[in-house]
């Protein structure tokens, strides 16, 4: 099997050339070159698809569950992880930069951010706040 021009130039084509953390069936794990924090990991497809919405059924099951291992690992690893950002950026104006699907798995600990709330909303950070409904 031949790859694409753009198969070929993807960095997350060839899992040789990164430290596989973890393999699950059709997806794999490696630690982010750019971590926002320790045991910042990406979820990766084997397959070459462009971004979340590309992923098969089975992509999407394997990524799930390989997920939920690895948050387990990183739990038993580092006791002062208290919770989890998980997302995938899709197309460039959401920030995606290497468009071969990649899920991030980021580790959060009580205190990292003055104020955590709002989590993912933070991406336009006017947003990232919203009144409280009782």
């Amino acid at each position: 099997m031949t790859n694409t021009p753009q198969e070929t130039a993807c960095p997350f084509c060839t899992p040789a050339n990164h430290q596989v953390v973890a393999l699950h069936g059709t997806v794999y794990a490696i630690a982010d070159a750019n971590p926002v924090c320790d045991h910042h990991s990406l979820i990766i497809p084997l397959r070459h698809c462009r971004d979340y919405f590309e992923m098969t059924p089975d992509e999407h099951k394997d990524a799930r569950e390989l997920i939920q291992r690895l948050s387990q690992e990183i739990r038993e690893k580092d006791p002062s992880v208290t919770g989890f950002n998980i997302g995938a950026n899709c197309g460039e104006s959401a920030g995606q930069t290497v468009f071969h699907t990649h899920i991030h798995l980021i580790p959060r600990r009580n205190n990292d951010t003055p104020c955590p709330r709002g989590g993912v909303r933070g991406v336009i950070p006017d947003k990232m706040n919203y009144p409280t409904t009782n």
